[in-house]
């Protein structure tokens, strides 16, 4: 997932210029829920490199009609149906030719090997949990990442 966020922000970077927050609505899924300390350690190194205050804003659990992602993701199901998506160029030429509401998905097949069950250890986490600024209302569900100062 940061590897999405990564690419979407160097491909609209120079739209970005002056922006000093990024605010990312999650959707409280297991691979990048609060809990998760490798997906959060990689949101602070994505905040340090491009020295930007990143806040993780989680929909509750079981609300995913809120969820615009959830809605749009329906949206792209219903179109496909009854065609055989039997190749990766198929699904994403399909998705990538999906409109909702006006908006245009892209679409982008990342190439890369991720490792199952990388975890962070005690002093390790600890660490991370330094970096982070937790809601004290909903601290699983709203987390602030404000980056290192680079002199």
């Amino acid at each position: 997932m940061v590897d999405g966020i990564e690419l979407w922000w160097r491909e609209n970077q120079g739209r970005m210029d002056g922006i000093k927050q990024l605010v990312v609505n999650m959707d409280n899924g297991p691979e990048c829920s609060g809990h998760r300390s490798q997906f959060l350690r990689r949101m602070v190194d994505f905040a340090d490199r491009e020295q930007l205050d990143v806040r993780l804003i989680y929909y509750p659990p079981y609300h995913s009609k809120y969820n615009g992602i959830e809605r749009y993701w329906g949206g792209l199901e219903r179109s496909w149906n009854g065609h055989l998506l039997d190749t990766v160029e198929d699904a994403i030429m399909r998705a990538s030719q999906f409109v909702w509401r006006t908006a245009k998905t892209t679409s982008t097949l990342l190439q890369g090997v991720y490792q199952k069950g990388v975890k962070l250890g005690g002093s390790e986490k600890k660490e991370l949990e330094k970096r982070l600024s937790r809601s004290a209302e909903l601290p699983w569900w709203d987390i602030t990442i404000q980056p290192l100062v680079v002199n």
